[in-house]
């Protein structure tokens, strides 16, 4: 059913144009926006109403249909939810590049930043750790990751497209991507601050260490760091790590392994849902142990299909769009809502509890994850909680028949079909 038939039938059981007040009122309500003031062009009565005579940039404009030409059930407006990677900046080195999403740029994302981050073959991330916890998923080649819990327990371990990984806050690590491609890969910070640029590094912390403590603390002589780094690598161009099996069994200790591993597949998941409009493949601490602090969903969507009208009573929304074409209108109290664009590489954010829904606008499936400051998945669904309210009162609320009431979805459907 689409938006214009679906008001029409709710303003058509809930009154006369009469009773709504004024006949350009039915007239806009009847287009799907019951809120005032009335917004969209439907309502334009002037002659000049619509034009945009100042200056344009065409190319940036045209990626917006729903800003340019919002949807009437839009209104008032609230902070933006669209970033994206594609107009990030660029950090290159030897190694790799990366780019971040951070809250200084997207204000509207406090629980979470991203970054996105290239390594050629053999280039290295170098040994580093973090104040936050980081979450991350491959998109593209190998990568060979390497940590150490703090008891002491080290893991070495390859991850493919559609793996993911945890280091909780202040685990040490390093990446490496592998041949033939190297790797690309998103990382999610359970910090909306955090940057991938200020982070704590080996090669920093041993240039800002007095030499007679380096000797002191590996037993060495000072001489031993004469030619060490003065200034830190970050991403640089290392050797072909070799088999991976050697690797670990250099990294070995007596202690063992972590007690839960720090990668998992997430693609190889059995959908927690699945209909003819999609599936949903959800990754928290129920599945994947060591993530204690993020939450995810990995969203298919079929063309035309839609991500039901929902909310997350737990955590606010940190989306990354992985293919496809996506249009997300957003609920807040005012009322307030905003329709907003999404493709690959774009980033999109949902305020905790504000209702919203996700429509795949291309021809191709939308892929999408859904990441939360969490260590549990948690949805209400707008059908489910209809479908399980007595019918009366659903009924009085929406001047709704019985009828067409019984044909809601009995329990939560998670994708609509078109």
């Amino acid at each position: 059913m689409t938006d214009l038939s679906r008001r029409n039938i709710l303003v058509g059981a809930a009154a006369s144009a009469a009773a709504l007040g004024a006949a350009v009122t039915a007239k806009a309500a009847s287009f799907g926006n019951p809120d005032r003031p009335l917004e969209g062009r439907i309502n334009a009565s002037g002659p000049n109403a619509q034009s945009d005579p100042g200056p344009q940039n065409p190319n940036l404009a045209n990626e917006f249909p729903s800003f340019q030409d919002p949807p009437a059930t839009d209104v008032n407006g609230m902070p933006i939810f669209w970033s994206s990677f594609n107009n990030a900046h660029k950090r290159f080195q030897s190694g790799g590049w990366a780019r971040e999403v951070t809250q200084d740029d997207f204000a509207i994302s406090e629980d979470i930043s991203g970054v996105n981050m290239r390594l050629s073959a053999g280039g290295v991330r170098e040994l580093h750790w973090h104040q936050q916890a980081e979450w991350a998923v491959m998109v593209d080649g190998k990568c060979r990751i390497t940590t150490i819990d703090e008891e002491g327990r080290p893991q070495v371990a390859d991850v493919k497209q559609g793996d993911i990984w945890y280091f909780p806050p202040g685990l040490p690590h390093s990446l490496q991507g592998l041949g033939p491609s190297g790797a690309e890969f998103v990382l999610a910070f359970d910090n909306g601050r955090a940057s991938e640029f200020n982070t704590l590094m080996l090669t920093d912390w041993i240039a800002h260490t007095p030499p007679d403590i380096l000797a002191a603390n590996f037993g060495v002589p000072a001489e031993a760091f004469k030619d060490i780094p003065l200034d830190n690598l970050w991403i640089y161009q290392g050797a072909d790590p070799g088999p991976l099996a050697a690797a670990q069994n250099a990294t070995k200790s007596s202690k063992g392994a972590p007690r839960h591993p720090f990668i998992f597949s997430m693609s190889d998941l059995p959908p927690t849902k699945q209909t003819k409009g999609g599936m949903v493949q959800i990754a928290d601490s129920r599945n994947f142990k060591a993530s204690a602090t993020i939450a995810a969903a990995l969203v298919t969507i079929r063309p035309g299909g839609l991500r039901e009208l929902h909310w997350h009573p737990n955590a606010d929304e940190w989306q990354y769009y992985i293919k496809g074409r996506a249009r997300m209108t957003v609920f807040n109290t005012g009322p307030r809502a905003q329709t907003a664009d999404f493709r690959a590489g774009d980033v999109g954010y949902v305020k905790k509890s504000f209702g919203h829904y996700v429509q795949n606008v291309g021809d191709t499936d939308l892929v999408f994850l859904e990441i939360f400051k969490s260590d549990h998945f948690a949805e209400v669904s707008l059908s489910e909680w209809l479908a399980h309210t007595p019918p009366k009162l659903v009924m009085e609320h929406l001047n709704l028949s019985a009828d067409v009431l019984a044909q809601f979805p009995g329990d939560r459907p998670d994708i609509m079909p078109l």
